[in-house]
């Protein structure tokens, strides 16, 4: 089947990843590499992580619960400081290839797993920052938070809210996600899924996938 929609996950993929922000804190602070994702991955679907990001909990509660996790680890790390750090840097060129999709025609989506903290759906702490998220998010033809559907990745659930919204077939879609965790689940429905690793090798695998010539996006 031919290509019809192409949906995004965001953070990590539009904008860089918070784990890169995470990593420098866990250096500048002596605490071990990859702490904030062993924390999230332990009880994957009932911990502090997964229930602020179906909006079960306020942030008050996330920032005391997460400080508990972290204890249980051996490390004192408040969800607050984490939450600091949620807002990535805007990538350009993931960006354009959006617009180069959507002037092609393609049906885009986004879906992402976000808390309800900060300004918007990108989670910014400043309203200049907000409004250029604003400004990329309107560029899609559907965007699905997790914090608003009280649904969050990797459930198969909120896929299919998007494929519905979009009017397209899981077999017509590719999808790039930047958490192997959360492609398995568009893969095993049809979609064409994509690891995004870096910018240039989600843009060059994106290129392939569309049959374009590559260097296209």
């Amino acid at each position: 089947m031919s290509v019809a929609a192409v949906i995004f996950d965001f953070g990590g993929v539009v904008t860089t990843s918070p784990f890169e922000a995470f990593n420098r804190m866990e250096a500048e602070r002596g605490l071990p590499h990859d702490l904030v994702r062993r924390i999230n991955a332990a009880d994957p679907d009932g911990n502090a992580w997964a229930r602020f990001e179906r909006a079960e909990i306020d942030a008050a509660t996330f920032d005391r619960l997460f400080l508990a996790e972290a204890r249980a680890m051996g490390h004192d790390l408040p969800g607050a400081d984490v939450l600091a750090l949620l807002a990535g840097d805007v990538r350009p060129r993931m960006v354009a290839a959006v617009d180069r999709l959507k002037a092609d025609g393609y049906r885009l989506g986004c879906i992402t797993n976000n808390v309800p903290a900060g300004q918007g759906i990108g989670m910014a702490l400043t309203s200049d920052r907000a409004a250029e998220i604003a400004a990329i998010l309107a560029r899609f033809d559907r965007v699905i938070e997790s914090s608003k559907v009280g649904v969050r990745k990797p459930d198969p659930r909120i896929y299919a809210m998007m494929t519905d919204a979009l009017g397209v077939s899981p077999n017509g879609c590719i999808y790039l996600d930047d958490l192997g965790i959360n492609c398995k689940p568009a893969a095993a429905m049809g979609m064409t899924a994509i690891k995004v690793t870096t910018e240039v090798q989600a843009l060059d695998d994106l290129s392939r996938a569309l049959d374009l010539p590559a260097g296209t996006l």
